[in-house]
């Protein structure tokens, strides 16, 4: 009955979209499929993945494109044909509670056996989703709820990847002779995952030059390309910054930076073809290391979808560096300065070994030597909030966490909001 009612909601909103000119009805994979995958696995060719996208499964850089491009690989290593056993839902907007339950209506008649929903604002309806259909399994990107059965979160340290991101950005800003870095947001404090990636990308900028800056400007909203584009013109303009980061979804502020003759760090995906001449690296997520997981736990519930959070060893999944769940994109060699690439390696096996993390009472001086060879020092020096507050004692644990992923609600010193 209740596949039977999602069946009959899902012809009504496609009805009511082809009368309006809608453009998130369900879709087809727009991906190319490979020929390893043509019709998927024999034991799993009836087996549906579902998603749900804030923008269009078709762009090319960014963060839905990332989560596309994770999906469909994770898909094709598991010889499942995305052209044909993915169903996709685009360009629903996550503060539309109505619109992000239909589009789960919509991909439960489609017999979808696990749903991936990529945007923060979907987290309620998936989980209000997921009692209403106990057969189905819902997986929440960026998020915090999750049940004892079919509905879990995940999200990763992309911090570390930040803090990677900003050591580029730092021995650009020594070779430039520019201390002040800007940083196009989404929002600020009022969220840990924008703000623990601002403060892990300024730390890694301090690590090789103390006196950088970095000026936010938040946009309010996930993606907003117009603003994007204006509030990266406006810091390089107004604040004389001459790296642009992001923490929002497409390459407008790699472009802006681009044109005025800065250089940039992107996020999602490696926005280097969008930006030559200014990109430096940017930090990344490897999705299909989650999606793979994930995906091969659905499978293994073998349709008994109350197994999958225990599958999943949690409710939660978090992985980072040493995962490979996140990392930085390939260095531009014609942008990076000089000992980029060996300062990076060096700083990522201190986290990868587990030796040291981004937000302890140690910390971290980077420098590339006069024979290119890269020395990293550590020193007990305490954790300081721009205000001034210390949130770390010299020598002390890395906060927990519950903290970096849900109540990190501080600027680090050396932060100023645009």
């Amino acid at each position: 009955m209740k596949k039977l009612l999602a069946m009959v909601m899902a012809v009504a909103m496609t009805l009511s979209l082809a009368a309006c000119g809608g453009n998130s009805t369900p879709a087809a994979s727009g991906s190319t499929g490979s020929a390893s995958s043509e019709a998927g696995s024999a034991a799993n060719a009836d087996f549906k993945v579902g998603a749900i996208y804030i923008n269009s499964k078709n762009d090319t850089a960014g963060y839905t494109y990332a989560h596309h491009n994770g999906i469909t690989k994770a898909m094709e290593e598991l010889g499942l044909d995305p052209d044909s056993q993915l169903v996709i839902v685009d360009e629903v907007h996550d503060n539309n509670y109505d619109g992000i339950a239909s589009a789960v209506d919509t991909l439960v008649a489609a017999d979808c056996n696990i749903i991936f929903g990529i945007s923060f604002g979907y987290m309620q309806a998936m989980a209000d989703k997921a009692q209403e259909y106990p057969d189905v399994i819902f997986s929440h990107a960026t998020g915090y709820m999750s049940n004892d059965t079919n509905f879990n979160n995940y999200f990763g340290r992309i911090y570390q990847a930040r803090y990677l991101a900003g050591v580029a950005a730092g021995l650009k800003s020594l070779e430039t002779g520019n201390n002040n870095l800007g940083y196009v947001s989404a929002f600020g404090t009022e969220y840990a995952e924008t703000c623990s990636g601002i403060n892990g990308f300024t730390l890694g900028a301090q690590a090789v030059n103390p006196n950088a800056k970095v000026y936010v400007k938040e946009l309010g909203d996930w993606a907003d390309e117009v603003n994007e584009s204006a509030f990266a013109k406006e810091l390089i303009q107004n604040y004389n910054c001459g790296v642009i980061s992001q923490h929002c979804d497409s390459a407008q502020p790699q472009i802006a930076a681009q044109d005025a003759g800065v250089f940039g760090c992107g996020y999602n995906s490696d926005m280097t073809a969008d930006a030559p001449k200014a990109h430096l690296t940017a930090a990344i997520w490897n999705w299909n290391v989650y999606y793979h997981t994930a995906i091969q736990a659905a499978m293994d519930c073998n349709g008994d979808a109350s197994q999958f959070v225990t599958k999943m060893g949690g409710g939660a999944y978090y992985g980072g560096l040493a995962q490979d769940f996140v990392d930085v994109s390939p260095l531009n060699q014609d942008t990076v300065a000089p000992g980029t690439d060996a300062a990076i390696e060096a700083v990522k096996a201190k986290i990868v070994s587990g030796e040291w993390d981004v937000f302890s009472g140690v910390k971290l001086h980077v420098n590339v030597n006069t024979d290119g060879t890269v020395s990293v020092d550590q020193a007990d020096e305490a954790l300081v909030d721009n205000a001034g507050n210390e949130i770390v004692a010299a020598g002390g644990p890395s906060v927990e966490d519950s903290v970096i992923t849900g109540s990190m609600n501080y600027f680090v010193a050396g932060v100023e909001e645009a």
